[in-house]
């Protein structure tokens, strides 16, 4: 468990997959006692969490060779390696199979690369159709949009230079995810903490946000290896 001081009014506690690691965001003026009683208190509701992380669907750890499953958009498809020596490319076939066309010989980091470029390039084209749709709405510009791979977020923002990241894994899930993720940001750039205005923002521009979320957390989790 990890506890964070921070200048907050009230405290926090989070529960994070895939093992259900707990962090703590405590507000300065408590005391180390009182945190403690207030984590007890929120006992059963963690171990429920961490109980719903472990019947949660896990992938393998990925080798990049034919007959895997990867995930776009929410679906699992079959990977077809192809090895060639033209352009190097990922192409879904149907609604089951993935092609990754790869020069001769490249290995699994690399063929991996080729997929993740893939997807950064679907999530970019994506976040430029939703920016147009929501500023306008949320009432707020984002100066820049940036994709990564995070270790505990799906989603984060700087407020002060209003730039809005995304998780690379985005582009596993659902659409819906990712527009909750994007709303879920710009609304923090008009109030930093969850807090009952952030809740309240978030119900009148998306009331379905929390079904979002729940859907979020019920996608398969990466392997092992990655941590959220």
């Amino acid at each position: 468990m990890e506890v964070l001081r921070k200048e907050i009014k009230n405290l926090h506690v989070g529960v994070y997959p895939p093992h259900g690691r707990v962090r703590v965001a405590a507000p300065l003026r408590l005391n180390d006692e009182a945190v403690r009683l207030a984590i007890i208190s929120r006992l059963g509701w963690i171990r429920r969490q961490q109980q719903s992380f472990q019947k949660q669907e896990r992938q393998s750890r990925r080798e990049m060779v034919t007959g895997e499953s990867h995930y776009f958009q929410g679906r699992r498809y079959r990977l077809n390696v192809i090895e060639h020596d033209g352009p190097q490319s990922v192409r879904l076939v149907n609604n089951k199979t993935m092609a990754l066309r790869v020069r001769p010989g490249t290995p699994p980091d690399k063929r991996e690369a080729v997929l993740h470029e893939w997807y950064r390039k679907w999530l970019r084209q994506q976040l430029l159709s939703l920016l147009v749709k929501w500023q306008p709405k949320v009432g707020v510009t984002v100066a820049e949009m940036r994709i990564k791979k995070m270790k505990t977020r799906w989603g984060t923002c700087n407020s002060e230079a209003r730039r809005i990241w995304v998780n690379l894994e985005l582009a596993k899930k659902p659409l819906t995810c990712l527009e909750y993720i994007l709303v879920h940001e710009m609304v923090h750039l008009l109030e930093r903490h969850h807090s009952e205005r952030f809740k309240a923002l978030m119900d009148t521009l998306m009331p379905s946000w929390r079904l979002c979320r729940e859907e979020l957390n019920r996608a398969p989790l990466a392997n092992e290896a990655w941590r959220y």
